[in-house]
């Protein structure tokens, strides 16, 4: 089984358009409502290639309640903590003329100390009873900025592996517990470090530092530009496939699902960016953040390249 934890989940409306004009009347062909973030959208592609998983996550009102029904139907498993805020709405427009996929983004609510007390307690409970930890995601508002980092204890102690898709703090406060894999996108890495991420010189460099923080493993994602691997010593490269890509959204983590099943199944890092790659790609092919085709995957996985680099 994968935990799969994160703080900012959300309704996740996905409409469809031919071609979207600015200020007009547009009509969607066709619309999607479905439980999504970070968290849920692993969960989801992990399921669907045959792993068992749980999703620690915050739901309130409604929406909460449809997030807890939609992971139902998918036989998603999952131990979620009611908190006061409604769970947000996103919504993603994709125009198939220009091919472009549109993102709308509702903040998550605050949470309250006795509310991050208790989501933190919840995800605590299954770290010791699971394959790999999954973090992903932004913390919302009211959740301390070593949220993740108070799990990757738990999990280094109970020599769980850790995944962690985060930025900014919540990134660099998590790293002193050694996670196994740290996933940022080049945004990201960016960001965290406060430096420009300009060629594959500074790339790498970033990378290290990330990796003499505390990451044992660094993998960057970048799009169509595929992704770059270290242990701190050596690098690989890992092209994108080439695909028409519907809509990359979710993408990232699909990777994550991707390495936690691989590393689950006793494949090395570098192995284990195979799964994650034709994963990934297999999230491109769809509208909607989180699915995957299991047929896709495994065609994808077979065109997978990962090049050693000197």
């Amino acid at each position: 089984m994968h935990l799969c934890i994160g703080t900012t989940p959300t309704v996740q409306l996905t409409m469809s358009f031919e071609h979207v004009e600015l200020d007009q009347v547009n009509r969607a062909k066709t619309v999607r409502r479905t439980a999504s973030g970070k968290p849920i959208n692993v969960a989801r592609v992990l399921t669907t290639i045959g792993e068992n998983t749980v999703v620690c996550i915050p739901v309130g009102s409604d929406t909460g309640r449809f997030l807890i029904s939609d992971m139902d139907a998918a036989e998603i498993g999952h131990d979620c903590f009611a908190v006061k805020s409604p769970t947000r709405t996103c919504a993603t427009v994709i125009e198939h003329k220009n091919h472009t996929a549109t993102e709308l983004i509702e903040e998550h609510g605050p949470l309250s100390s006795d509310e991050c007390h208790g989501l933190l307690q919840t995800a605590q409970r299954w770290v010791s009873r699971c394959k790999t930890v999954v973090l992903s995601g932004s913390l919302a508002a009211g959740i301390p900025d070593d949220f993740y980092a108070q799990i990757c204890r738990i999990a280094a102690e109970a020599k769980v592996p850790v995944i962690l898709d985060a930025r900014g703090a919540a990134l660099k406060l998590a790293l002193s517990h050694r996670p196994m894999i740290v996933k940022p996108n080049r945004q990201e890495l960016e960001e965290t470090l406060g430096v420009a991420v300009d060629d594959d010189v500074d790339l790498r460099k970033a990378m290290v530092v990330l990796h003499d923080m505390g990451a044992q493993w660094v993998v960057v994602t970048m799009g169509r530009n595929g992704a770059m691997l270290t242990d701190g010593v050596k690098f690989w490269k890992i092209p994108a496939i080439s695909i028409d890509v519907v809509s990359a959204i979710g993408s990232g983590d699909a990777f994550a699902a991707g390495l936690a099943a691989a590393i689950s199944r006793g494949r090395d890092v570098p192995d284990a960016c195979r799964l994650a790659t034709a994963c990934a790609a297999g999230n491109a092919l769809i509208s909607g953040a989180g699915f995957v085709r299991l047929e896709d995957v495994r065609r994808l996985e077979r065109l997978v390249r990962i090049e050693p680099l000197t």
